[in-house]
């Protein structure tokens, strides 16, 4: 019993060390470039082809074939990396999403590259470098962390290296080359990973798929390490081997046996989905989501009619057999569920093969059991959405790399332990419904189905929840702001996602009449996603176009083309725009013609002070009352705490209106509406933010605060918003308690807000900005708040019909504020409206406060121009060091 354990302690070593190297890789990259490299694994593999090709195939000696692998071949492609793929990146300032894009065209290009050069299968004649001795690979990794260590602590390029890390643009100024840091960078991780590769490379099978999908699972000791720490990623990476290794020795006879025999074969999948989900997330919240669509408006229906035809022509030209032809319509299937969670949500989703695998397997299941076939496939996708409202759950709180991790260990998990393991699909098989057995009729039935799932998810992207979706995408805090509930909007598009990739992969298993596990592995999913970001992931185009390119290419003689090309693509996503964008575009109703004109000023429409009716008693049928003056605000509709809403009769309806200002306190001041009492907040490390800090906000006036930079201004403003919750202290609307609300509840309560830097939704049009306001704000179903807030704002023009990407910081700081009042808020609060606006404008903004203020709501400006505050506010509190001192 002890040589066993020893036994399995040398061969836990042997793996833990490659995962070790491949760790100090990870972490060390990271810190010289803020990459994640997922292509590190498909680094690897290709390290390890070239050592079998210079000695097995070419005779090379192995000494002189490993020195060129590693010392030549792999920095080689980490300097290539570097100068070609994400150098560019770093220079056109691209958020982390956009990089970890290209990480995964790097990858998807060298395993197509792998497969046109060395074919698919896998290779077993690998020249074994170091031996069978774990303690040799062991040693190897300790030095070469220790080296690491060393170099970082105590050179002149270490010391750059940390300079790099803790603050690049303060680096750079200080006269540091930060490309070369990071080219060093580069270099050295694709060391590493070559290193991994050929100690690898001998003990598992190598072939194009195999190896960097292994590789890419052991990125949990990077992530377990928190991308620093190298001694936490080595200790990690060898404990897990270690537990792996012993894991082998269990042989339950229960029904456990199988599925802890299989994660004892598993343990870093495990130990990813563990990490990913449980250890704080790498990245943030704010600028890791897939960026917006370069353009947005639709295509002509020349287009689509060739499209249509196109997708025809197998009906009437093919021979009988269309076995290439009938896996498209089902792909596309596939695809269009990364337009939902990717193109239009902006999520990086990584796992939607799983949910393809477990569609067709479902079906396979229940067709097994006596279920008719297509009855079996309508049953399988809302069992596949509820595993997908089970995985995305926990996933949604999560944001850019992290997500990325997750959605990519559920997907490995699932192909782990339930795809290719024989308890599950040993003896599946997988038929065609009756009456659809010839390949005509059965490709007649995938076209109705994918022009289904196209009209769905056409009026989706329409709708008020495609709005809401692409706010989110565009800007997750604005769209909170606005009113979104961004959780349960998140946790809709991947249940939608997973269920449109269930009924994909249901008919993609019919198609071929088999469930092959393969067509559903997780590097088929990377290469997919990475298709759909090459071609437009927000046009519904892409999924056919994608599906069809992928299909016929790798039906050819050349396997592993289409990789290779959308590789190629997806590497240098920030030099190519997705293709579709550069198909015409039909233009209705001057949607999309930017920069035409002069956009009209507040000055040419923004009505004087004091006779501005921003909440007009609606009637039964919406209209605005006459003009006049100042209406008497409408509070909130009928319902609890709050103005929380309440539907009356079938029907939502404003509140009947109250008095024009609430009840008045002792010396004609109204009664405060949110206040905050003793509110403290120390951020981590002991920077006490907020030091007791007590505001009242009243109706009918302007409160500002002013102070320093760092006194608390904008730390108090969150509090109030719901951004940040206060560690000691309250916050209340109308006596209600409101401290755990989130910032989309309190927008639906009545409070609205506007960021210091501009919270707008660029892919979307002025109106479309506005009228998400509207639906979801405090009172909803009311259209002619849109435009009223259109024409309070000098935005009812042409300008309306304009996507706001393009449009100048005056006209965007009116769009916001316009969302904003388009919700019908009963509070305001302004985070330095005035920023980036000239003179002209910041007048026409004190004249609009001023009429908000008269017209009923309560305002609150935090801002750094004295005159604007001067000329607008009732009262101005002073911070400092944390609290109001005036």
């Amino acid at each position: 019993m002890a040589s066993l354990t020893y036994e399995l302690t040398l061969a836990g070593l042997a793996v833990g060390s490659a995962a070790a190297l491949t760790g100090i890789g990870l972490v060390v990259t990271y810190r010289a470039t803020g990459v994640l490299n997922l292509a590190h694994g498909a680094v690897a593999m290709i390290c390890a082809y070239v050592l079998r090709q210079l000695v097995v195939v070419e005779g090379w000696p192995l000494p002189l074939g490993a020195l060129v692998t590693l010392l030549v071949v792999a920095p080689g492609v980490g300097v290539v990396l570097d100068r070609a793929v994400f150098r560019p990146l770093a220079h056109r300032g691209a958020n982390p999403a956009q990089a970890l894009v290209a990480s995964i065209g790097v990858f998807v290009l060298l395993v197509g590259t792998a497969v046109l050069l060395w074919g698919p299968g896998a290779r077993d004649d690998v020249p074994v470098l170091l031996g069978d001795d774990p303690w040799a690979q062991l040693g190897a990794v300790v030095a070469l962390a220790c080296l690491v260590g060393a170099v970082t602590r105590w050179t002149r390029f270490g010391r750059e290296l940390r300079a790099v890390i803790d603050n690049r643009p303060l680096a750079v100024l200080s006269g540091i080359d930060a490309d070369r840091v990071a080219a060093a960078g580069w270099a050295f991780g694709s060391f590493t990973a070559g290193l991994t590769g050929v100690l690898l490379a001998p003990y598992v099978r190598l072939d194009p798929y195999g190896m960097p999908l292994l590789v890419l699972e052991v990125v949990a000791v990077a992530v377990i390490a928190r991308m620093r720490s190298l001694p936490v990623a080595v200790v990690a990476a060898l404990a897990i081997g270690v537990a792996q290794a012993q894991l082998t020795r269990l042989h339950p006879e229960s029904w456990a046996g199988p599925l802890l025999q299989a994660v004892g074969a598993n343990l870093f999948v495990v130990a990813l989905l563990v990490s990913a989900l449980v250890l704080p997330g790498i990245g943030g919240k704010g600028r890791d989501a897939l960026p917006p669509p370069v353009r947005s408006e639709p295509l002509p229906g020349g287009v689509w009619l060739v499209v249509g035809v196109l997708f025809l022509l197998p009906l009437g030209f093919a021979g009988p057999d269309l076995h290439t032809a009938i896996q498209v319509p089902a792909l596309s299937v596939i695809l269009l569920s990364l337009v939902v969670v990717a193109g239009r949500g902006g999520q990086i989703a990584l796992g939607q093969a799983a949910y393809a695998g477990l569609g067709a397997l479902f079906t396979a299941l229940l067709a097994a059991g006596g279920v008719p076939t297509l009855a079996a496939l309508g049953l399988a996708v809302p069992l596949v959405a509820a595993v997908g409202l089970l995985t995305g759950w926990p996933a949604i709180r999560r944001h850019g790399l992290a997500l990325a991790l997750v959605t990519l260990a559920t997907g490995v998990a699932v192909s782990r332990f339930v795809l290719t393991q024989p308890y599950a699909t040993a003896g599946v098989s997988l038929g065609r419904p009756a009456g659809f057995t010839d390949d005509r009729a059965f490709y007649a039935l995938e076209l109705l189905v994918l022009a289904g799932c196209l009209a769905l998810v056409a009026a989706l992207r329409r709708g008020r929840t495609g709005r809401a979706l692409a706010a989110l995408r565009d800007h997750e805090p604005g769209a909170e702001a606005a009113g979104v509930a961004v959780p349960g909007l998140k946790l809709l598009a991947f249940v939608l996602g997973a269920a449109l990739a269930a009924l994909g992969g249901g008919l993609l298993g019919m198609g071929l009449r088999a469930f092959d596990p393969e067509a559903y592995d997780p590097v088929r999913g990377l290469l997919w996603f990475a298709a759909v970001l090459v071609l437009g992931a927000d046009s519904l185009l892409t999924p056919l176009a994608a599906a069809a390119l992928l299909t016929t290419l790798d039906a050819g003689s050349h396997a592993g083309a289409a990789a290779a090309a959308l590789g190629l693509l997806a590497a240098l996503t920030a030099r190519v725009p997705p293709l579709t964008a550069l198909l015409p575009r039909a233009r209705p109703g001057g949607r999309g013609r930017r920069g035409r004109g002069r956009p009209p000023t507040p000055d040419d429409v923004v009505p004087p002070a004091g006779t501005v009716s921003v909440h007009p008693r609606s009637g039964a049928d919406g209209a605005a009352p006459p003009a006049g003056g100042p209406a008497p605000p409408v509070p909130g509709r009928a319902g609890g705490p709050g103005g929380r809403p309440r539907p009356a009769g079938g029907r939502t309806r404003p509140r009947a209106a109250g008095p024009a200002t609430a009840p008045a306190l002792p010396g004609g001041t109204p009664a405060p509406r949110l206040r905050a009492d003793a509110v403290t907040l120390t951020y981590p490390g002991g920077v006490t933010a907020l030091d007791g800090v007590t505001l009242a906000l009243a109706p009918s006036r302007v409160t500002a605060l002013v102070g320093p930079n760092g006194a608390g201004k904008s730390t108090l403003f969150d509090c109030l918003a719901g951004t940040l919750r206060p560690r000691r202290g309250s916050i209340t609307l109308d006596g209600t308690d409101i401290t755990g609300r989130s910032a989309h509840a309190r927008t639906r309560l009545g409070i609205a807000r506007t960021f210091q830097r501009l919270a707008v939704f660029p892919s979307l049009t002025v109106e479309e900005n506005v009228r998400l306001g509207e639906e979801q704000g405090h009172v909803r179903r009311d259209p002619a708040a849109v435009e009223r807030s259109l024409r309070l704002l000098g935005l009812a023009g042409p300008v309306r019909h304009e996507t706001a990407a393009d449009l100048p910081t005056g006209t965007l700081r009116r769009v916001e504020l316009a969302r904003a009042l388009a919700g019908q808020p009963h509070t305001l609060l302004l985070d330095e409206p005035a920023a980036g606006l000239d003179a002209a404008e910041t007048a026409a903004l004190a004249r609009i406060l001023a009429a908000l203020a008269a017209d009923g709501l309560t305002v609150l400006v935090v801002e750094h121009d004295p005159d604007l505050v001067a000329g607008i506010a009732h009262t101005v509190h002073t911070m400092e060091g944390g609290r109001i001192v005036s």
